[in-house]
Parts: C-alpha cells; structure tokens; sequence
C-alpha cells in the first residue's frame, strides 16, 4: 500500500488528522522536499512531532529511481509525503502510477494548499482564478528577463478577467544550481515582473498557514521596494475585481484606494 500524504502549509501541526492517522499506522515514510518545504519547521521537530523516522529522499530519488519506494509498498504500508499536498503543484502523479502498474493499491490523503490559501487569506474569490504560473530565478532558464510564458499567462488570465497566482521559484537540490537552498522573495518577484506590469495590482502573501500570515496589496513597483519577510512568499495578480474581492483587499491587505 502506497499513501500519499500532504503535509500542509507551515509547520509540523500543518496536516490533517487523517494524515497524521496515516503516518502512525505506516511502516516506512518517505519524503521529498525540494519541490516545496515546511518552512516553520526541521527534520528533527518533524520526526519528534509524529514519533517517527522520515527517509528524506531527493530530487533523482523520486523521479528517475523510485523502485525503493515501489518494492517497500509491494509487502508493506508505506506513506510518501511531501509539503502541502503531494498531488497539487507537487505533483507526483509518477509515481502513483508506476505503483498502479506493479498492481500496488494507493490513496491520498490530503493537505492544504498554497493554492487554496491565496483565495482564503486575500479574499480573492477563487472560482476566478485562471492559470497558475511559476516565476523563476533569473539565472535558472538561461536568461536574465521574465520568460515569455509567464508574462503570457498573465496577460491572458487578464484578458479574461482572471487572476493570476505567480508561485515564486524555489532552488532546493535543483540540478542546475550548486549553492545552499534559496527562496524567492515577493519584492524581487514584483522587481522582475515590474516592467511589464508595475503599475497593476499585486497581492502579496507570505508565510501562509502559520500563525500570522502576511497579506499585502499595492501597485507592483511599490511590492518592489517592501520587504515581506522570511518565506514562503506568493505572489497574485489579479484581474477586474468583484466588489466584494475589492473589500476585501481594502480591509485584509491594505490595498490603497488609488490601485484598487
């Protein structure tokens, strides 16, 4: 048996009961956390928290030679966990897969989302968002610009009246960076995206899931100059609002009367 279990948002008190349940009754736990990362907690609060080891594996580990995982689950309950949920935005439909094809039953179990976070913080109504995107470190495309796909996205979710959520790149055991993990920041998210749209609406949220979120919306060149704090930082461009979205990012997110 294979579970996959989302470990939500913040810490290690982020997860469901059902999760937690999950993770008592496993007999091996493998996690990944380079496509994400519970950033108000360690390996060490991790493990105390639940009473239990975690097999951390990497990047290679998981996509390219998971037959550890597969052979585990063939004869035992094994949960492989990731941050927020293992099925949105870090995705491992793979892996899932590859245990269907060795005839390994599986579930999920759930945990909260940036995603759903973004609408739930901001107010921002979440049937109106359109395509997601991810903004990446200059260095990690081969350019110094915004690449084209992410300023099409936006300009096309606004063409539709749509709001954009710009999930800002993270450098964990990246095959194409040699130095320690680093997370983008919402200002240098606003600084890149500045030109082509500074003088547009941007909602900034930062460390959601934790006790005291960050929630801030102004014009994108004036994100620019603001510093949100430690990560992890989303960042939103909305489209039109409804009058009730703009209420709301008056009231929750500072939004001045001159942007909104």
């Amino acid at each position: 048996m294979l579970t996959f279990v989302g470990l939500g948002l913040y810490d290690e008190r982020s997860i469901t009961v059902e999760g937690r349940e999950a993770l008592q009754t496993a007999d091996r736990i493998f996690a990944e956390f380079y496509t994400s990362k519970l950033v108000g907690t360690d390996l060490q609060r991790l493990e105390y928290y639940h009473d239990a080891s975690f097999e951390i594996l990497d990047r290679a580990g998981v996509e390219q030679d998971p037959e550890p995982v597969l052979d585990a689950a063939e004869s035992d309950d094994i949960a492989f966990v990731t941050a927020g949920d293992t099925m949105i935005s870090t995705t491992h439909v793979d892996l899932r897969l590859r245990a269907h094809d060795r005839g390994i039953r599986t579930r999920i179990v759930h945990g909260t989302t940036a995603q759903s976070a973004a609408s739930s913080l901001t107010g921002l109504q979440n049937y109106r968002f359109g395509k997601a995107t991810t903004l990446p470190f200059p260095d990690a495309h081969g350019g110094g610009d915004v690449p084209g796909s992410v300023v099409d996205t936006i300009r096309d979710n606004r063409d539709r009246n749509l709001h954009t959520l710009v999930y800002l790149d993270i450098k964990i055991d990246d095959p194409h960076w040699d130095g320690e993990e680093e997370f983008m920041r919402a200002d240098q998210a606003a600084s890149l995206l500045a030109d082509e749209f500074g003088s547009e609406l941007g909602v900034v949220v930062a460390r959601a899931g934790s006790a005291n979120p960050v929630v801030a919306a102004d014009r994108i060149d004036r994100l620019a100059e603001t510093d949100f704090g430690r990560p992890l930082h989303l960042l939103i461009v909305p489209g039109t609002l409804h009058d009730m979205e703009r209420d709301a990012l008056r009231e929750l997110a500072d939004a001045p009367d001159d942007v909104l």
